[in-house]
């Protein structure tokens, strides 16, 4: 049965991390002046109960990952350090422009590339120049990704003493041969020994991102990392389909045949093995693809409704507004959306001009604010309600019907005012959302532009 639904939902379809999709963003209406006009009117309406988001993109790597389909750029040239940091902190100063007050910062992460291929102390540099421009919200929490083979003691501890106290690192896979076909050689005894410096130095959330359905990985190998992974017991799991996009990321997925990818069917068992594995040892599931133990931050925001999904991910508590600083990073202020240039050259020359380095973006009209909320809802609770005006919109009826099928699968409940996805359906959440996603509908891409849904 399991098989039969993998084949008939396996399609390509958004990972929704916002809605509408960045393929859907309507640039005829989005100019730089309106995105400032969103962001403002979202910083009054939230600064002082919630705070602001940072997502600052510290894009160099000093080698390539072949599964990445991040913005990178690979170098092993550290003078580069210093430049790219100074920018970041001329866009943060133009942002701070627009405000008439302090922003109060609720959340920072730090995502690359890789954050600690740049020195402790120029990481450290770069969080405190930003804190002394802006006030800490109640219960704020930053995060940074580490890179096991280059995390040292002193990128924790520098970090630690300017407020951060959750890191995730990614693991992907601990069989060499798959390691090897990714680019991304790590033992596990590197994993372990980031993971005990961290709990040394007095992290409270540890984290390790687990991706199935990579080349030649088969079940013996997830089991395998599974079992190390939970000697380590990190405290929450990405444990995540590989998303193959080489038509988007170019070379950088090109690092082996489409053929050396595991099946559809044998990457859904892939990911029910490790779903029974992690709830054998105390993990819940949260939201799409992602774990906690029940002591972390995820998990509790999820059992009080204040889960959150974003650009960066889940988070464990919303903030109306997050600046994206960085190339390629993307603000998000609720009323519209905001990318920056991918390229480094071009980012440099926009700040030496003292704008925004803006380069797309879209902000949402009526209908999208409603169908972002249903998304968000099903995402983060695995249910939405309608009957309200404010969640109400014109397709509704057409999208329930839609969802007939669905519920004849077994895969969600409808109710007269109510859809909530079943456990059986948790995994195909994905493709519930989309059957929400009108612009979706009304113009079919004529290639592919996203991922499988499984």
């Amino acid at each position: 049965m399991l098989k039969s639904l993998v084949n008939k939902y396996n399609i390509a379809g958004p990972r929704y991390t916002s809605y509408p999709t960045v393929p859907y963003w309507n640039s005829n209406t989005f100019s730089v002046e309106k995105w400032k006009t969103s962001l403002v009117r979202s910083f009054k309406e939230s600064n002082i109960e919630e705070g602001i988001s940072l997502y600052i993109h510290l894009p160099f790597c000093e080698s390539l990952c072949t599964f990445c389909g991040c913005n990178k750029r690979i170098t092993k040239q550290h003078s580069v350090e210093e430049p790219y940091i100074n920018a970041v902190l001329k866009e943060w100063y133009l942002y701070l422009e627009l405000f008439s007050e302090k922003p109060k910062i609720k959340e920072i992460h730090l995502g690359g590339g890789t954050p600690t291929f740049f020195s402790p102390e120029n990481l450290k540099y770069l969080i405190s120049e930003i804190l002394n421009t802006s006030e800490l919200a109640l219960n704020y929490e930053f995060s940074f990704e580490g890179h096991p083979n280059n995390t040292t003691s002193e990128h924790l501890q520098a970090l630690y003493d300017v407020g951060f106290r959750r890191v995730s690192y990614g693991v992907q896979d601990y069989n060499e041969t798959v390691q090897k076909a990714i680019h991304r050689v790590q033992p596990f005894e590197n994993v372990q020994k980031a993971t005990e410096l961290a709990r040394n130095i007095g992290y409270t959330s540890v984290g390790h991102d687990i991706i199935f359905g990579l080349p030649f990985q088969t079940l013996e190998h997830v089991k395998t990392t599974i079992l190390k992974t939970k000697s380590l017991l990190p405290d929450r799991l990405a444990f995540y389909s590989y998303a193959h996009v080489p038509w988007i990321k170019g070379n950088g997925q090109r690092g082996f045949q489409d053929t050396d990818l595991p099946s559809a069917s044998l990457k859904r068992a892939q990911y029910e093995l490790g779903k029974t594995l992690l709830a054998e040892v105390g993990y819940e599931e949260i939201g799409m693809d992602h774990f906690a133990l029940k002591t972390d931050t995820l998990y509790q925001s999820m059992e009080n409704g204040s889960l959150h999904r974003n650009f960066m991910g889940y988070t464990a508590s919303k903030t109306q507004a997050m600046i994206g600083l960085g190339v390629s990073s993307i603000c998000d202020s609720w009323y519209g959306f905001a990318q920056n240039v991918k390229d480094i050259k071009s980012y440099y020359g926009l700040l030496k001009t003292d704008t925004l380095p803006v380069f797309r973006g879209h902000i949402l009209n009526d209908e999208d604010l409603i169908i972002r909320q249903h998304i968000l809802n099903l995402m983060c609770r695995f249910k939405t309600v309608w009957g309200y005006k404010y969640l109400n919109f014109d397709a509704l009826p057409d999208t329930l019907i839609q969802l007939k099928e669905m519920e004849s699968d077994g895969l969600i409940e409808i109710h007269t005012n109510t859809i909530k996805i079943t456990e059986k359906g948790k995994p195909f959440v994905r493709n519930v959302c989309m059957a929400f996603d009108v612009l979706l509908k009304r113009k079919q891409p004529d290639t592919q532009l996203f991922s499988m849904t499984v």
